[in-house]
């Protein structure tokens, strides 16, 4: 549990997509529980339902903002929107993301384009787009401004079925390293890291594993969550807090020695 009295992330300014739910909401939750002040965004409208009951919850340290993170005129948006309401930012968490499944002759391009454009042009918008205020924000603290890019342990394995996936978190993990270097011999201001979760509980994982009850490989999403953790070492999913806790870490003054690294938080399966 966080020691909330510490609030280490206080006078810190971090920029959450996919904020709304599954990972994103437990990482905007715990940077809070910090002192950080946190700007979410999320495909639902701004005066929706989910949107007003989160931001309600969440308090005046957070704010929300419709972007679809695969164009560059929603992040050049987000973008004036940090500036004019908090004039820095000290950490970016390009966590928005979507899956696709089935044997590969099976997948149509379309499909294919959407989730790279979701799953990797998203994080390049995103690092693209706050590179500069990054660098100038990250000048006042020790490690600099972070950028913590959602990977998977997709992205380090491959996985039957799942090869398209495979493809888009494997090229997060290595633009973040590309990044990582490039920011480090440049002397910016920056570091960056990607997290690769296995299995959370999560409206994403959810859905997929229904996606699966429906093609009958099993009789109800409950089932699959049971063989997913007898497959996991520590034997059990994990909860959103435990990815944000990695997320928190990598956002801290207590990696600031830290940039191009991949954080594996998957209880033990890909050390299998």
């Amino acid at each position: 549990m966080s020691d909330v009295s510490a609030q280490r992330l206080k006078g810190r300014v971090a920029f959450v997509s996919g904020g709304l739910r599954g990972i994103g909401l437990a990482v905007a939750e715990r940077y809070l529980a910090e002192g950080a002040e946190v700007v979410l965004s999320d495909l639902d409208a701004e005066d929706s339902a989910p949107a007003r009951d989160t931001m309600a919850r969440l308090g005046q340290a957070a704010s929300y903002l419709r972007a679809d993170v695969t164009s560059e005129d929603d992040w050049l948006r987000a973008r004036d929107l940090v500036k004019d309401r908090h004039g820095a930012l000290h950490i970016l968490v390009n966590n928005a993301g979507t899956d696709l499944t089935g044997p590969v002759e099976t997948l149509a391009l379309d499909a294919w384009r959407k989730i790279m454009a979701i799953n990797v042009d998203g994080v390049f918008l995103g690092t693209k787009t706050f590179v500069p205020m990054m660098d100038d924000s990250g000048k006042a603290f020790r490690g600099g401004s972070s950028i913590i890019n959602i990977s998977s342990i997709m992205g380090l394995v491959g996985y039957s079925e799942v090869s398209a996936y495979n493809a888009s978190k494997g090229a997060v993990r290595l633009f973040t390293k590309g990044i990582a270097v490039e920011f480090a011999q440049k002397k910016m201001a920056i570091r960056a890291n990607s997290i690769h979760p296995g299995f959370v509980l999560t409206p994403l994982l959810n859905a997929g594993f229904q996606r699966w009850v429906d093609k009958g490989f099993a009789e109800k999403s409950s089932d699959l969550v049971e063989t997913m953790a007898a497959t996991t070492p520590i034997g059990r999913l994990a909860d959103p807090s435990e990815i944000a806790g990695a997320a928190y870490f990598l956002a801290s003054e207590d990696s600031s020695y830290m940039t191009g690294s991949e954080v594996v938080v998957d209880g033990g399966w890909t050390a299998q």
